[in-house]
């Protein structure tokens, strides 16, 4: 069974770079630093059936294998048991050696007991050709040197496992999980604490594991510890809120919704249960439970300090804002229906503070402030939309709010020299000189030299640029009388 939150989409604008950069990373150690595992158990096998340590291992093996079943009740070593007997039937010595090998408490158990198991004789040929087997090729394997050993426990491998897979379909599992719920949980907490949250996860799930396999030389690799870790901070977050799953029982999939804490507890008793009744599969189940407790657990005890969400987490996705804001758009436009101007301008002033970069709802501002041409309202929104026209490069709308507000609003509450001169510039940039001489008459009528100087200099170039020569000399002339020849 598989069961995955789906309530947070990526959003590519802002993209869970660390989320990316953990991926990234198990990658090439996967690519890279695992890829040599092959090469070392290729040698390790070669060296191990050279020396024909098959032959003096594999009786031992199998007289290990029965005892772990028979008296430390063990069972979920049978099969591996019954591979072994078939290998010896079968004089299949490659299986035999990669059975013995893959085996590291196996060896452990041979280093303490060699001299119960075999004749002096054989104890010699043994430590003269075992031991630099598994210092030359087995210990460097990426799983012994990097991964949690519980006999063998450090702090470095309680980091350096978390990048560690065991093939391709394990690695893929991983990344996938990782990337559904790190998407939303470095959204909530920023790049640098959902790192340190993901890491401090995987070691506690790995002391948890290692706590349950004391003393066995057994190696955990994976990032599943440090992902569970996530899904605990993922529901955690959430708390209460009915969010959206998605589950799969064989070929049957679907989705539901559920409050996100009512899964917490579906999710760690499922890796209880499976630890004590699925049998051998190779998975740390008590890794995952160890996770989702402590990914839990830290959003519990620091979700008011220092893993406090952002306020941007709170935010509704793009489609959820579409439908408030469409809605809410209604009932402004719903009130312009019923002349209820007053309350369709709150309306869309709530609108425009929370949605400013759509430039429709500042339109609607503008026209309302136009029906009180002689309250300063109407220039200061005529100002807005004209810079608002100027950043989305149409001059036209620009003009356009320009010359109506001159016959409106100048009469009451004039423009200043600088909101002319932007609108001659948009004039000219348009190829509208016609409007941009009549600019030039208002920005002139402020009085500012400066400006006036500048724009007799802009029109007088333009027109030389038309090949309109009156027009240039006027203006050079008007420069001249003004002492800015």
């Amino acid at each position: 069974m598989l069961i995955l939150p789906l309530e947070r989409s990526v959003d590519w604008r802002r993209p869970p770079w660390t989320t990316l950069a953990i991926m990234l990373a198990c990658l090439l150690v996967f690519l890279f630093y695992q890829g040599n595992d092959d090469r070392l158990g290729a040698r390790a096998t070669q060296a191990y059936l050279a020396a024909d340590l098959d032959r003096l291992e594999a009786p031992a093996y199998e007289t290990y294998l029965q005892r772990q079943i028979n008296l430390d009740g063990n069972s979920g070593r049978q099969d591996r048991l019954d591979l072994l007997r078939q290998a010896m039937a079968n004089d299949n010595r490659p299986l035999q050696a990669a059975l013995a090998m893959g085996d590291p408490d196996f060896y452990a158990y041979l280093q303490g007991n060699r001299d119960v198991i075999w004749n002096s004789e054989q104890r010699a040929y043994w430590l003269t050709h075992r031991p630099p087997i598994e210092t030359e090729y087995l210990d460097r394997l990426s799983g012994r040197a990097a991964g949690v050993v519980p006999a063998e426990l450090s702090l470095a491998d309680l980091i350096t496992y978390q990048f560690l897979h065991g093939g391709w379909a394990h690695l893929i599992g991983n990344m996938l999980m990782l990337f559904v719920l790190g998407i939303t949980v470095e959204k909530a907490l920023g790049g640098l604490k959902f790192l340190l949250a993901y890491l401090a996860c995987g070691a506690v799930s790995g002391v948890v594991w290692a706590g349950f396999e004391w003393g066995l030389h057994t190696s955990l690799v994976g990032a599943s510890g440090s992902t569970a870790g996530l899904m605990g901070m993922y529901m955690a977050l959430f708390g209460r809120q009915r969010i959206r799953f998605f589950y799969s029982l064989g070929f049957y999939f679907g989705y539901f919704r559920a409050p996100a804490l009512v899964l917490l507890p579906v999710c760690i008793g499922k890796e209880i249960y499976d630890y004590f009744f699925a049998g051998a599969t190779g998975v740390a189940y008590l890794a995952h439970a160890g996770g989702l407790l402590v990914g839990a657990g830290l959003v519990w005890l620091l979700g008011r300090s220092w893993l406090q969400p952002r306020e941007t987490f709170f935010e509704p996705e793009d489609e959820e804002q579409e439908a408030r804001f469409r809605s809410a758009y209604a009932q402004a436009m719903t009130l312009l229906g019923r002349f209820e101007f007053d309350q369709a301008r709150l309306q869309f002033e709530a609108l425009y503070t929370r949605y400013p970069e759509r430039p429709v709802l500042l339109e609607h501002l503008y026209h309302l402030a136009k029906l009180r041409p002689d309250q300063d309202t109407y220039r200061a929104r005529a100002r807005e939309l004209m810079a608002s026209a100027q950043a989305r490069h149409q001059p036209e709308q620009m003009l356009e709010i320009w010359q109506e507000y001159q016959s409106k609003g100048q009469p009451h509450h004039p423009l200043s020299a600088r909101d002319h001169n932007r609108v001659l510039f948009a004039g000219l940039r348009s190829g509208d000189t016609k409007t941009a001489e009549r600019v030039f008459e208002r920005l002139r009528a402020t009085g500012d030299q400066d400006l006036t100087l500048e724009a007799c200099r802009l029109l007088a170039d333009e027109f030389d640029k038309r090949n309109m020569a009156p027009k240039a000399r006027h203006y050079r002339q008007m420069m001249s009388a003004a002492g800015g020849a």
